[in-house]
């Protein structure tokens, strides 16, 4: 697949981009789902982490940790958050939440249950949207990484910053394959920061299979419920996992909840 064939709109959206003088809480870019990864030398690859997206955001001294829906992190993750601390006042910094099992993979469930394991708990950083008091969502993604890895990335040794690779797609896709891991993420060189845009100048592709689940519960809403709770089976214990909202529209969530029985139904899932 040529580089060419996911090129949008992206190039002149720069217009679009109100000047940012001071660091406050942004959208995060966005990546569009594929089947096939693009190829050519416009695009890069990184490891699709399986973590939580987080936005780490210095002002005045303090640092907000925030998901990509506006939460706060920092209460829940205040081991991460303190690692931001060196940075310069009116930086953004992009990257994921991540923990790893004993066999150094990421793992979601490990981190749904994280204060069991904080010592495996880190954050990968990939961009910066801004650096102290500049901003760089009009620059290009290589130049916006390097500043990250020469400018940022030695006042938080804590962090890690999330590698490129400018190998060939299929090589690329057959190491993450071979290596059980979740994906891969390319990413166009050139692509300017547009929050919450998903253009196609990032595209994520799923190279790992799924993983089959038990819906053992949920937490209730006044109308039917706000999320499922699934697991899985380690021998004969059924250890939880995660909690589950996304993909649930308000229609599907109310006809899950009816013909499933209302508060008693479990099944088992193909996440």
């Amino acid at each position: 697949m040529g580089g060419g064939t996911y090129q949008t709109a992206f190039y002149g959206s720069v217009n679009r981009l109100t000047t940012m003088t001071d660091p406050h809480f942004i959208e995060s870019m966005q990546c569009l789902a594929v089947k096939r990864s693009p190829e050519g030398e416009a695009w890069e690859y990184e490891l699709k982490l399986d973590g939580y997206r987080a936005l780490a955001v210095k002002r005045d001294g303090l640092v907000t940790l925030f998901s990509r829906n506006r939460k706060r992190f920092k209460g829940r993750f205040p081991g991460i958050a303190a690692a931001f601390a060196k940075l310069p006042d009116n930086t953004i910094i992009d990257g994921e939440i991540v923990a790893m099992d004993e066999s150094g993979r990421p793992s979601f469930s490990r981190l749904q249950n994280f204060s069991a394991n904080a010592g495996s708990i880190t954050f990968y950083a990939f961009d910066m949207p801004m650096w102290n008091g500049k901003d760089l969502r009009t620059q290009p993604l290589d130049k916006r990484r390097e500043l990250l890895r020469t400018k940022a990335m030695s006042k938080m040794p804590a962090i890690r910053f999330s590698e490129s690779f400018t190998a060939d797609a299929e090589k690329m896709i057959s190491a993450v394959r071979s290596q059980g891991l979740e994906g891969i993420v390319a990413k166009r060189r050139d692509s300017l920061y547009e929050p919450g845009r998903r253009n196609g100048a990032w595209v994520k592709m799923r190279i790992g299979g799924g993983q089959e689940f038990v819906i053992g519960g949920y937490t209730p809403s006044p109308k039917n419920f706000d999320a499922v709770l699934v697991g899985y089976y380690r021998g004969n214990q059924l250890m939880f996992a995660a909690r589950v909202r996304n993909g649930f529209v308000p229609a599907l969530r109310a006809t899950v909840f009816v013909r499933h029985g209302g508060p008693v139904f479990v099944r088992q899932s193909r996440i």
